[in-house]
């Protein structure tokens, strides 16, 4: 969603039939209104109330009281992010977006990444969802290299997903600057990955496997989406064709991914692993689906889908060497708030 400055967002009904839009001063006094207004879904993505660690509490507990079946985003600076406001963020249904910011000094870029590594740490342990906001060729000194290093970094966290905020609209790099260090052919380059990232990573659900199953290609994972944008270039659905990859079922966006990962594992020669990727890919695909739409999955899969969510899955080659496979075909269902599967 394009950020609307000094504005907070509400989207009404999963169809975004209504769009209310309040002012920063005016969300306290709304949110107890928001059952009555048919709001099911909302966003507060607000400079100045990303920094507030005291009003982002009180919305959170606003949100408990009156509204607890909504579903909240909430833009939040890492600096306040601690044990207390996640816990109280537990305790709702909601996304946190974290911008992960680099800054300049005498001309050279500075990122922390143990301050970001520590705060994902908190939220992982929490079981919070999460995204990360990154953004490039936005101070002096930054460069492709260190994009894509903040890149690989984001990933290694386990962001829920990843967004790009100065790509979206219609200038792709409105907050883009060009240096001698970051070309004007590096930002579009680091629009092409973004983009990527957005369809593969994002759209694509894909952080509960993603870094497993790039483990095996030996590959970085802002390598991994340079390549995928050239085979959307290829495929006539990157970008510039007009695609938008949240408008794709899910189904569509994990087809694209399984050919991919083909080529992916063709090109580095790992044939033997692609049938335990593909088994990987489609279950966990499923079970999102089906948390995210309720949509209920019967699959063919070659091996037992408790040994391929065990902890032994996230090594692949291990998994290949020590697993034996089982030909089954099961039904994905939800059964009493939880994900269930049975043999058919």
């Amino acid at each position: 969603m394009v950020k609307l400055p000094e504005q907070i967002v509400f989207f009404y009904g999963l169809l975004m039939e209504k769009e209310y839009k309040f002012s920063s001063e005016q969300i306290e006094s709304q949110i107890p209104h928001f059952t009555e207004k048919g709001i099911t879904e909302f966003s507060i993505h607000d400079d100045k109330i990303s920094c507030d660690k005291k009003r982002i509490l009180k919305i959170l507990e606003l949100i408990k009281e009156f509204a607890p079946d909504v579903f909240i985003s909430i833009l939040v600076d890492a600096s306040v992010i601690d044990r207390e406001l996640v816990s109280s963020a537990s305790e709702v249904f909601c996304s946190l977006d974290i911008p992960v910011r680099c800054s300049s000094k005498g001309g050279k870029i500075l990122f922390d990444k143990k301050f970001y590594s520590s705060k994902a740490r908190i939220l992982n342990d929490s079981g919070i969802v999460f995204g990360f906001q990154l953004d490039f060729a936005t101070e002096n000194g930054d460069s492709l290299k260190s994009f894509m290093e903040r890149l690989d970094f984001a990933v290694q966290q386990y962001p829920n997903h990843i967004d790009f905020p100065q790509t979206q609209g219609a200038d792709n790099a409105a907050f883009s600057k060009v240096t001698g260090i970051f070309s004007a052919a590096d930002i579009r380059y680091c629009r092409d990955i973004a983009f990527a990232c957005r369809t593969f990573y994002s759209a694509g659900r894909a952080v509960p496997w993603f870094l497993s199953v790039l483990k095996p290609l030996r590959i970085y994972p802002s390598k991994f989406f340079a390549d995928f944008a050239e085979w959307q270039r290829c495929n006539n659905c990157d970008y510039k064709s007009g695609y938008i990859p949240e408008n794709e079922n899910h189904r569509s966006v994990e087809k694209m991914q399984l050919l991919f990962l083909e080529q992916k594992y063709e090109e580095k020669n790992r044939p033997e692993l692609q049938e335990l990727v593909r088994n990987v890919v489609v279950l966990n695909g499923a079970m999102a689906r089906l948390a995210g739409e309720g949509e209920e999955s019967e699959l063919e899969l070659s091996y037992n889908p408790d040994d391929l969510l065990s902890p032994e899955c996230t090594d692949l080659d291990y998994f290949a060497e020590n697993v034996c496979m089982e030909e089954c075909h099961i039904k994905i269902f939800m059964q009493n708030d939880n994900i269930e599967w049975t043999f058919c």
